[in-house]
C-alpha cells in the first residue's frame, strides 16, 4: 500500500503493527483469558520505501490473574533493518465468561 508520495501508507503499517502485536498477544495470554485492542500510540520515525517487517514484544511478561492493559511494542524495519515505525499498543486483557449452561429440551 503506497501512499501519494510513492512509500508505504502509514495506516498499513498501522495495520501491520497491530497484526503483529494481536498475534503475540493471542500466542502469550493463557487460554482462559481474551484480550483486544484498546489503543495505540505510534511514532513515523522515516520513509518506508522498501518491503517491511513487523516484530512485537511483551517486556516484561506479566503474571494474568485479573483483567489489566498489556502494552505490546512494536518495531517495524525496512529490508535494510532501519527502524522506520514504532508502536505501543495497549491490550484490554480479561478473563473469559462462563459459557452459560442452557436447560432447555429440544
Amino acid at each position: 500500500m503506497q501512499n501519494h508520495i510513492g512509500t508505504v501508507h502509514a495506516i498499513a503499517m498501522c495495520n501491520m503493527a497491530e497484526l503483529a502485536a494481536g498475534t503475540m498477544t493471542d500466542a502469550t495470554v493463557p487460554y482462559d483469558f481474551r484480550w483486544i485492542p484498546k489503543g495505540m500510540i505510534v511514532e513515523y520515525l522515516a520513509k518506508a520505501e522498501t518491503d517491511l517487517t513487523a516484530v512485537a514484544e511483551i517486556k516484561p511478561l506479566p503474571e494474568f490473574k485479573t483483567s489489566m492493559e498489556l502494552p505490546v511494542s512494536v518495531q517495524v524495519t525496512d529490508i535494510q533493518d532501519k527502524i522506520v515505525f514504532r508502536a505501543i499498543i495497549t491490550m484490554w486483557i480479561s478473563k473469559k465468561k462462563a459459557a452459560r449452561s442452557d436447560n432447555r429440551t429440544a
